[in-house]
């Protein structure tokens, strides 16, 4: 009985692997068809790229919103890791770069890294940001879930720039998330204007804003700051 309970188990561990592994191929087909098509893809293009049909794709993700989610979570990875590598350069670990200290170093490579997503994948970032209706709570939002991503990553930063102060630590969210929505917000617009400047050139001047608006919350001397 055990033997036959262990050969159960180890199937359904090695067809679980095999789901996994199929999905994340089914997901990365989907944003190579979102690449050569646009944010509006449709269903039939997805499954033409994924050499498969619309009816696997279901099977695998229930639904287009199913599908939709799949992208979001391979966005949200891929936002983390960057966002990693940059405060990483730039300051140290994550959570713990210098913000006091090099203010505009650390804030404009925090731009940079999300500017630098919207321009590498423009039509994918249309994807995601124009999300389906969608039946669920905000906290199941996956925009919301990529905004919250990268607040976690920023809310520590500005909590010990606060503590360095001298100050409360309980305006460090406040100040991740509205980060998040200036730079959202600022990206959008770029990105819609057929004339659009440089990316270096608009993150210099978001960073800009952002550090002097920044350096006076903290009680520091903007023009002491790199």
């Amino acid at each position: 009985m055990g033997m036959t309970e262990d050969r159960i188990d180890g199937r359904d561990a090695r067809w679980t692997a095999h789901r996994e592994q199929r999905r994340r191929e089914l997901t990365e087909a989907t944003i190579r068809a979102i690449r050569a098509h646009g944010a509006t893809v449709g269903m039939d293009e997805i499954a033409a790229e994924a050499g498969t049909s619309k009816t696997v794709i279901y099977r695998h993700f229930g639904d287009r919103l199913g599908l939709y989610l799949a992208v979001c979570g391979t966005v949200d990875n891929n936002v983390l890791s960057d966002l990693q590598q940059v405060l990483d350069r730039a300051g140290g670990p994550t959570g713990s770069a210098p913000l006091a200290g090099d203010t505009r170093a650390v804030i404009e490579a925090v731009i940079d890294s999300y500017f630098a997503q919207v321009e590498r994948d423009p039509e994918v970032y249309r994807f995601v940001v124009r999300r389906p209706a969608l039946n669920v709570s905000p906290e199941e939002d996956p925009v919301i879930g990529i905004s919250d991503t990268i607040a976690g990553v920023l809310q520590p930063i500005f909590a010990d720039a606060l503590e360095a102060a001298g100050q409360p630590t309980t305006a460090s969210r406040i100040w991740a998330h509205g980060l998040i929505g200036f730079v959202r917000e600022s990206a959008d617009r770029w990105l819609a204007d057929p004339q659009r400047p440089p990316r270096a050139a608009v993150v210099r001047h978001l960073a800009e804003f952002a550090t002097y608006g920044l350096s006076g919350a903290l009680g520091l001397d903007p023009r002491s700051t790199p």
